[in-house]
């Protein structure tokens, strides 16, 4: 779910092989799975840690960055040191930092803040680490500036950067007995996006009673004590009543890491808005009007937390893009 959602649900809720190298490339293949598996928890978020020291000096150099890297920022192909790298001055504190982990793929997640000379933003980071050394580079950054004077905030974005808070349960391990397979993880992450493209009330994964949301750092569902009049209700509810049918795709959808031990999987994708979708109903009859008039994307990172099977916690970093943006990354990668 994202921004551009929102608004339109503020106005639903007005309404309410065989050659002779092989054998070496495969020992290769070996030992570099040998060498990621041994890279555990830790190790990865020592190198994440590593990363985003290096981000915030502006020093490329100082990051256990491999020969070759594939680096992205809002889904543009980048050399390493261009971007938000040549505009930073600073990052959030450790309370807006979220941290996550895949030792089996060897890959690392962070959600939080970033400052550019005073406009701070909400960024989402993956980094692919084999050999120790970082390969892949897959970021989002919301940008944040100041309103003029005068200008209100939309009803569900009134919090910035500065006012982040994660979910806690998001860095909480999860029982054994507690936890589902990996396979089972991605299809409940995926049956979410399901559910959300062209929403008709139907669900297709299997929702915690207690579900809330928090897109660039403003809850959109679950908080019954919330200003903002769709996130009272919680995720499964806002699905069951169609409040999103305007959204026309959620394509390009990349599971890239699965941190099993706390029940996590970080996902990307575009949602689509064709804008066709004017005026519609909820599945109660309830007449709604799409807040989209225009053909737009938006490109995401979006985090879920699974707890007992059931998809409990949605965190998502997202930007808006040209309407169809094509993807730079491919899957898991």
């Amino acid at each position: 779910m994202t921004k551009s959602s929102g608004i339109a649900g503020w106005l639903v809720a007005a309404a309410l092989l065989g050659s002779p190298g092989w054998a070496a490339t495969a020992h290769d293949k070996e030992a570099r799975s040998s060498s990621t598996e041994h890279c555990a928890r830790e190790c990865l978020e020592g190198i994440a840690h590593k990363y985003l020291d290096a981000l915030v000096q502006r020093n490329p150099s100082a990051a256990p960055l491999a020969e070759h890297v594939k680096f992205t920022e809002n889904n543009v192909e980048l050399l390493v040191g261009d971007g938000l790298w040549g505009s930073i001055t600073g990052k959030g504190p450790p309370s807006t930092e979220l941290l996550f982990a895949d030792p089996e793929q060897g890959q690392v997640g962070f959600f939080g803040v970033v400052d550019e000379h005073g406009v701070p933003g909400y960024f989402g980071m993956r980094l692919k680490v084999e050999d120790r050394k970082i390969t892949e580079i897959e970021t989002v950054v919301n940008r944040i500036p100041p309103l003029p004077p005068g200008v209100s905030p939309p009803p569900f974005a009134t919090k910035t950067p500065k006012d982040l808070q994660h979910f806690a349960a998001m860095s909480e391990t999860v029982p054994p007995a507690e936890r589902v397979s990996r396979g089972r993880l991605i299809d409940i992450a995926n049956g979410y996006f399901s559910t959300l493209q062209q929403n008709d009330g139907t669900l297709f994964t299997p929702f915690a009673d207690d579900c809330t949301r928090l897109e660039n750092g403003n809850i959109t569902a679950g908080d019954p004590s919330s200003a903002y009049v769709p996130a009272r209700i919680t995720c499964a509810e806002q699905f069951k009543k169609g409040a999103y049918r305007f959204d026309s795709e959620l394509r390009a959808r990349g599971f890239m890491l699965v941190d099993e031990e706390r029940q996590m999987v970080l996902t990307r994708g575009f949602l689509d808005h064709n804008a066709v979708l004017t005026d519609f109903k909820l599945t109660d009859g309830t007449p709604a009007v799409s807040g989209f008039k225009t053909p737009s994307s938006l490109c995401l990172l979006e985090l879920f937390k699974v707890r007992g099977g059931k998809l409990s916690r949605v965190e998502t970093v997202y930007i808006n893009v040209p309407y169809h943006m094509a993807p730079v990354w491919k899957n898991g990668g």
